[in-house]
């Protein structure tokens, strides 16, 4: 079988590295077709031989299946349209929007599956198949070690809010955090690449001292690194919760007892001091959650998903998209105009 990876951003690099080292132990063969962005940062980790240069190569590799870490994918390429997800945001509506471009939807857990399921009675084209969700075998694998920026007798505090500017906490609890670090700590803090860059700017500005602005695309080693995750409603609060680790939630949208969740800026200091004291209170509630979102936390969801795949492969080159003009448009105008599209 041949497998096409479609990647426009540089943070679905880690959900794609696990099921890629399941494919080399097997005869599969694989190919990359990524924006210029990431075709610029790609990692070393990955095989830079199998980076395809346009949409030509990609065409004539005429791929069997092509796994899509995001939401769009160029409908000229042949084979099976696999959406894998970029994250494990359950609470936001994109995160369950059907843009008529995918064949099959590998879900994370019940909860998500339970969810397009719903939605495939109304459209009736796509097959859902839960797997879990890959970036979830790259987490639990990882093998921590000491990040050398990061001190080893402070408490590690990982602030990683979202971008959306609906449910986004930086701009008020920018307000607070730089007056409420203590010396005894050591802030990570992550913002996502489509993050306001004026509210970036005016954050570093303020944080003075014990602070490590994270740029890497992957945030698993500060998952590791960090005793507690501050966050609102981004998908990273479930990745942290993987590890049975606590967090707090600024106004986040639903799962309020996830962690502790606040509406009051100035709660925020005493809620830390508290979590890091009781770092096991919430852990009952995360497993919980977890059960329902992503419960495949048996290192094997990569293998799942392709033999999934596999299995059902005459089924899903059955399905008929309806013509969805209106995005394939959009593709067009994406590459014929946009800077960072592989034409």
């Amino acid at each position: 079988m041949k497998f096409l990876f479609y990647i426009s951003k540089k943070y679905s690099i880690p959900i794609i590295q696990p099921i890629i080292k399941f494919l080399d132990t097997t005869d599969h063969e694989y190919v990359f077709f990524v924006s210029r962005k990431v075709r610029n940062n790609f990692p070393e980790v990955l095989q830079k031989d199998k980076l395809l240069n346009n949409l030509d190569d990609a065409v004539n590799f005429t791929p069997d299946f092509v796994l899509v870490p995001g939401n769009f994918v160029d409908y000229r390429i042949p084979g099976v349209k696999v959406q894998i997800f970029h994250g494990l945001g359950v609470e936001k509506d994109s995160h369950y929007k059907i843009r008529h471009f995918f064949d099959c939807y590998c879900t994370s857990g019940p909860f998500v599956t339970d969810r397009f399921r719903e939605m495939k009675r109304k459209h009736k084209y796509f097959e859902v198949i839960e797997t879990g969700w890959p970036k979830v075998d790259h987490i639990l694998e990882f093998q921590t070690k000491q990040i050398p920026e990061v001190p080893e007798n402070k408490k590690i505090i990982l602030f990683a809010p979202t971008h959306s500017s609906k449910m986004e906490s930086a701009t008020e609890l920018m307000e607070v955090i730089p007056n409420i670090v203590k010396k005894d700590d050591f802030w990570l803090i992550k913002f996502h690449e489509l993050m306001n860059k004026d509210l970036v700017a005016k954050f570093k500005n303020q944080m003075k001292s014990n602070t490590l602005f994270i740029d890497d695309y992957d945030i698993t080693p500060y998952l590791h690194t960090a005793d507690v995750l501050i966050s609102d409603t981004s998908s990273v609060l479930y990745e942290f919760m993987i590890l049975d680790k606590p967090v707090i939630t600024y106004k986040t949208r639903s799962r309020f007892d996830k962690g502790i969740d606040i509406c009051d800026p100035e709660m925020l200091r005493d809620v830390l001091d508290w979590s890091m004291l009781n770092l096991k209170t919430h852990s009952k509630n995360r497993k919980k959650h977890i059960s329902e979102i992503n419960p495949y936390l048996d290192g094997k969801i990569s293998e799942r998903l392709i033999k999934k795949l596999i299995e059902n492969k005459n089924e899903l080159e059955e399905v008929k998209k309806p013509l969805n003009l209106f995005r394939k448009l959009q593709i067009l105008y994406h590459s014929k105009f946009k800077k960072g599209y592989l034409r």
